[in-house]
């Protein structure tokens, strides 16, 4: 098994901008635009980098990154819209690590 996690996507607040990893870029066109606009709105609300990987038995991680000088990051905030996206994206989140369990890591034990 992968030991490192897998960067899915991220986007900056800083820089303005998204980034999909170009392993995904399989994916179906409107699961893209749907981790962009959550991505975007996550940053544009409370500030940092949002990253969405991976860990190395396929769980799909959110993980926010914030510069130390950043007084307008709100940490509260941030772990509160986390706890929404999980629960609003639920099924959007499962189907993704489903895709990177079966097409990165060969496991096909839950398609049965």
């Amino acid at each position: 098994m992968c030991q490192e996690n897998v960067v899915l996507c991220a986007a900056s607040a800083y820089e303005q901008k998204f980034y999909l990893n170009e392993d995904f870029a399989d994916l179906p066109e409107g699961i893209k635009e749907d981790l962009k606009i959550i991505c975007v709105l996550f940053t544009a609300e409370v500030g940092g980098v949002l990253i969405m990987e991976f860990g190395p038995e396929g769980d799909l991680q959110l993980r926010v990154d914030v510069a130390e000088e950043d007084i307008l990051y709100d940490e509260i905030g941030s772990g509160l819209k986390i706890k929404q996206l999980q629960q609003e994206r639920a099924e959007l989140f499962e189907s993704l690590e489903m895709y990177y369990r079966v097409f990165f890591l060969g496991d096909t034990t839950g398609l049965e």
